[in-house]
């Protein structure tokens, strides 16, 4: 347990830290998904909005991070690969 009043200050400052990175961490999710729903659904509309929207959320998470930069990226980048064959794969 923390005993100097700066170890005290810096558990609950990580405490209120961790709460929002929490929350974060599960809007992003929320969005991916909303993503992966969308192209499991074969909707390439519907997954192409939804990527967009999750975007800036991703970015958003790596900024403030609670994810890496390089992370965020990659699924960014495996999701819009996904995303832009949806159609594909369904008429072919």
């Amino acid at each position: 347990m923390a005993n100097t009043p700066s170890a005290k200050k810096a558990v609950r400052k990580i405490a209120r830290r961790t709460e929002i990175n929490k929350t974060r961490r599960s809007r992003v999710r929320t969005f991916l998904r909303k993503v992966e729903e969308a192209i499991a659904s074969g909707d390439k509309d519907a997954a192409q909005a939804a990527l967009r929207a999750a975007q800036p959320e991703l970015m958003r998470a790596a900024s403030k991070g609670v994810f890496h930069k390089n992370t965020a990226s990659r699924k960014i980048s495996r999701l819009a690969s996904r995303v832009k064959s949806v159609g594909v794969a369904a008429t072919a």
